[in-house]
């Protein structure tokens, strides 16, 4: 994590931050149209849909891009291989932390996410504008692997023999409720993590010590295999990232990440789901 302090601070400098926006929301519209209204000066704008994911299909509704695809887009915005990146989004950081674990999978370990997004910097009174900075090329290489990731049949084998976390909101795991995804439920074996209590009431994260507490209680252990999943692999990301803030992961060993998530777990009838608030 990055603080709206700090960033202002590395922006100062000539070599400072290449910064993204990646605001985006659940059926629209879409970020770019807020990106053009108003945006951190000389951030430039990904797209989660297009620039961030696959063509949705078997993989799921989000399926990672392909490593060439991504290191285009990479690229079009200017960064460079080792070069500081800070990502934002406009909500808990949920959104800015798929970029955050696609930068760490390709192996590029200088990223950061802003905390508070957008709206802290706003209510800061910090400037925005919506002048597009000039597009440069970067040299970055992605070279994919350096995250773990996880299909179905592991998912299911960690949810028995680790902890596998579920990032999404509490009515979604019961399966009271699936708004997107055609099967209601969870991955039998999975506990309940929703992304949006990583943040308190003024929209930071919680502390490393505070985020550490949570984990534990939810049954993460020291030693123990633990990972992630959501609607789309997506929100999940922030629970990697939160892991790792909180000092339970680390960068050499970070938690393992089920890329298709539910999208991809309940589209097949042969899986089981389980429903209600229990694992």
């Amino acid at each position: 994590m990055i603080s709206t302090e700090a960033l202002v601070s590395a922006l100062a400098d000539a070599a400072g931050p290449v910064v993204v926006d990646v605001r985006w929301r659940l059926g629209g519209p879409p970020g770019r149209q807020d990106y053009e209204v108003g945006h951190i000066p000389g951030a430039h704008y990904l797209d989660l849909d297009t620039d961030l994911s696959a063509a949705p299909g078997e993989g799921g509704r989000h399926p990672l891009p392909a490593p060439d695809d991504l290191q285009r887009v990479l690229r079009s915005i200017g960064i460079d291989q080792g070069h500081p990146v800070v990502v934002y989004d406009g909500g808990d950081g949920s959104v800015a932390a798929r970029l955050w674990w696609l930068l760490r999978w390709a192996g590029h370990r200088e990223v950061a996410v802003l905390d508070g997004g957008f709206a802290a910097w706003v209510a800061e009174g910090r400037p925005v504008t919506a002048e597009v900075p000039p597009a440069t090329e970067g040299d970055i290489v992605v070279r994919p692997g350096a995250m773990p990731v996880v299909d179905a049949d592991e998912a299911a084998a960690l949810a028995r023999e680790g902890v596998l976390l579920d990032a999404r909101a509490a009515a979604r795991y019961r399966g009271e409720t699936e708004p997107v995804d055609p099967r209601a439920g969870h991955i039998p074996g999975a506990v309940n993590a929703p992304s949006t209590e990583h943040v308190g009431a003024d929209g930071r994260w919680q502390a490393p010590a505070a985020l550490a507490e949570r984990f534990q209680a939810l049954g993460v252990r020291d030693g123990a295999r633990v990972g992630a999943y959501c609607g789309s692999g997506v929100t999940a990301s922030s629970v990697v990232l939160a892991l790792e803030a909180a000092g339970v992961t680390t960068p050499d060993e970070p938690a393992e990440l089920y890329a298709g998530s539910w999208s991809h777990w309940c589209v097949d009838p042969s899986r089981p789901l389980a429903t209600g608030p229990n694992p």
